[in-house]
């Protein structure tokens, strides 16, 4: 198994981000950004697949893992998670750009990336599963009448996004286990193999911190979405069983954002990235070649 390097960065605001690299170190950097209530070893199976031909890095976004906390829910906003990804990629590929590979909020957060023209430079191309542009999907959300069946579906799946507002009711749910036997049987979507169903408890402080992703971004993008066209060859790969994300909203909202755009339906649930690794590497691997 090749050996996992691990390194500190330090974040534009002061957070110290954990930073996990393997394979070659001379060859193509794949970054992979985790989503909640994950961490970076949500990865692991595609991490070891990939690193066998290049340099992979991954981290644990801020208050997740083994990466800081910062001090208040403003430090959870999208421009900052921006910040944190280009200090990741300025310190593990500081002279070449990097693919980028992201999974749920690791995807949204990556959009935030994708779509800054400043940004484009850092970036050869990006891979997005499971994780919308909130401002892509605040401008199609708007068109629902014209697709009104796959609008209200979408609302229907983002059910949670309006609880997670709340103020102290989501870490209840955290606290009493509720929480995290919901995102148990998301994950178990579609698996009937009992040896490979999800059973264990993800730890309070990912689930506590990653509510603030939410209450920094979702209603400030919806009212306000911010939009450019992007050139990073971008793919989006849409599972067909996942309760979060429609592969409407995944595949048709970045269309008019994206020049060199292709997207594609893949078999699994919300969590296929832990679930399938070989089949998401595979699809990573031939994007990139």
């Amino acid at each position: 198994m090749d050996e996992i390097r691990t390194r500190t960065v330090r974040t534009s605001d002061g957070i110290d981000l954990a930073v996990f690299e393997q394979g070659p170190a001379e060859a193509d950097t794949v970054v992979l950004v985790h989503g909640y209530p994950d961490n970076h070893t949500v990865w692991d199976g595609v991490a070891a697949l990939l690193a066998e031909d290049h340099h992979v890095v991954r981290y644990d976004v801020r208050g997740h893992g083994a990466s800081q906390s910062p001090a208040s829910t403003a430090g959870y906003g999208l421009p900052q998670l921006s910040a944190d990804l280009r200090s990741v990629i300025e310190a593990t590929s500081p002279d070449r750009p990097v693919h980028l590979v992201a999974h749920d909020w690791g995807s949204i957060q990556s959009w935030e990336s994708v779509l800054d023209p400043a940004f484009e430079p850092l970036l050869r191309s990006y891979t997005s599963i499971s994780g919308p542009s909130l401002d892509a999907a605040a401008v199609w959300l708007r068109r629902a009448p014209f697709h009104i069946r796959d609008g209200l579906k979408q609302l229907a799946a983002s059910y949670y996004v309006f609880a997670f507002q709340l103020p102290r009711l989501p870490e209840a749910a955290v606290r009493s286990g509720v929480l995290d036997k919901a995102v148990n049987h998301s994950a178990n979507i579609g698996i009937t193999d009992p040896e490979r169903r999800v059973r264990g408890r993800r730890p309070e402080r990912d689930l506590i911190s990653g509510l603030e992703l939410y209450r920094s971004n979702f209603v400030r993008r919806m009212l306000r979405p911010r939009l450019q066209v992007s050139q990073v060859p971008t793919q989006v790969l849409a599972p067909t069983d996942d309760a979060h994300v429609t592969v409407a909203l995944q595949t048709q909202a970045p269309v008019p954002y994206v020049s060199d755009y292709r997207w594609e339906e893949i078999p699994g649930n919300h969590w296929v990235v832990e679930h399938e690794p070989a089949m998401i590497a595979e699809k990573i691997r031939a994007f990139i070649d």
